[in-house]
């Protein structure tokens, strides 16, 4: 085929040949081939965040910290910057969730989707592993509904498969992998597609909207940023106690970069129904799992600690903590020793050995010099005994952050 300047987007549905024609389309066009993966890995370089933390933007969990640490906003802004910043470049092929990143405004990237009817589906599945009929049906109806969610987040709307989100839908099953490279290749060489005075205008408001997010989350602020020809417009979808100030903080942080002309702050009406805009602190311990069986106790250290803004969750024992490591991801752990089940000796060892970056502050008011000593041998941050004064408590999980911080920018 003839060069083309401009590029292509493939979203594909499971089992719908999405990788086989991503494959062909590359070795057929000369494409570069960019998917989730390259961009969670430049956006962990640029941000410093874990490529775990990232890659939950493309999940729809979120961790129980989010909203302490407003991590998934952060992380997706980050997202779009790589992303937008990638877009400078011509010829790309785009693959996978981050394709719905893209403002509509580039009409140089040609948005196409691949997907099947279940029966087609079911046999690809069939045919790629050695799972059976339910299981590749199960697994279908989990990624439909995962990339539903994702959808609905992003497009505002719950339906991935909507033909009003592309540029091209293809059935596959009724074309295979040459006919759909075919058809998107001359799709790609019409003269629609080469970049125009006002696709790339469209480019340049999202690198900057994009560039601007970053400052916003840096400064610990959450907004929604879109441009339009060196005129940002920064959303807030929460109440605000004093806009003025906020309004001004604002200016004075987006007016300087280069390419704005000025900046527009404004509440979004639905902001009556939600919660009170309050800047978050980066510097404070804002992902704490406190895990000890005395729900009363735990409970009241939770709303003390949350008090000095310091991000809590609980577990109730060793396995739930266990689990709530790998979901959400906690910098620091403060654990009971006497739990029923698991003990804190045994979860610590654990902990140590799944995610030994995270800290572990042991407070109980059971323990021994033996168990003292087994602790800091396995690698307890401090151990401190019940009850506990919550200044010194407060300032062990400042000094445990920050050594989580650290280690994290050194790694």
């Amino acid at each position: 085929m003839s060069k083309t300047e401009s590029s292509l987007a493939v979203f594909s549905g499971l089992y719908c040949l999405g990788e086989e024609v991503v494959s062909a389309l590359a070795g057929e066009t000369g494409l570069r081939v960019v998917g989730d993966h390259d961009l969670i890995l430049a956006a962990a370089n640029r941000s410093g965040f874990p490529e775990s933390t990232i890659a939950r933007v493309f999940s729809s969990k979120q961790s129980v910290f989010d909203k302490f640490t407003h991590e998934k906003k952060r992380a997706h802004a980050y997202l779009r910057l790589v992303l937008a910043e990638l877009m400078d470049e011509s010829r790309l092929l785009l693959t996978g969730y981050c394709t719905h990143l893209v403002p509509w405004g580039l009409t140089h990237l040609l948005r196409s989707c691949l997907i099947a009817n279940t029966p087609f589906r079911v046999q690809q599945a069939i045919r790629a592993g050695t799972m059976s009929q339910a299981e590749a049906e199960a697994r279908i109806i989990a990624d439909d509904a995962e990339k539903s969610q994702w959808t609905a987040t992003y497009l505002q709307n719950n339906n991935p498969w909507d033909a009003e989100l592309y540029d091209i839908l293809l059935p596959m099953g009724q074309f295979d992998v040459e006919q759909a490279v075919s058809m998107l290749c001359d799709q790609l060489n019409r003269q629609g597609m080469q970049p125009s005075q006002a696709s790339r205008q469209a480019l340049a408001d999202f690198q900057l909207a994009a560039r601007a997010s970053v400052v916003l989350v840096r400064a610990g602020h959450d907004g929604e940023v879109k441009a339009d020809d060196g005129v940002l417009t920064v959303s807030i979808s929460m109440k605000v106690l004093m806009f003025n100030r906020l309004q001004e903080e604002l200016h004075t942080l987006l007016h300087s970069l280069p390419g704005v002309k000025s900046v527009k702050v404004q509440i979004e009406p639905e902001a009556r129904n939600a919660g009170m805009y309050r800047k978050y602190d980066q510097n404070v311990p804002s992902k704490v799992l406190l895990v000890d069986d005395e729900q009363e106790f735990v409970q009241t250290l939770s709303e003390r600690l949350l008090f000095r803004n310091v991000g809590t969750a609980v577990a109730h024992d060793g396995r739930s903590a266990l689990e709530m490591l790998v979901d959400d991801d906690p910098d620091v752990l403060v654990l009971d020793l006497k739990m029923p089940g698991m003990d804190g000796i045994e979860v610590l060892r654990r902990v140590k050995k799944i995610r030994p970056a995270v800290e572990v502050i042991i407070l109980t008011g059971h323990g021994s010099d033996i168990d003292r000593k087994a602790c800091m041998e396995l690698g307890a941050f401090a151990y401190l005994q019940k009850p506990v004064d919550i200044d010194l408590l407060s300032g062990k999980l400042t000094e445990a952050h920050e050594r989580v911080k650290n280690s994290r920018a050194n790694s």
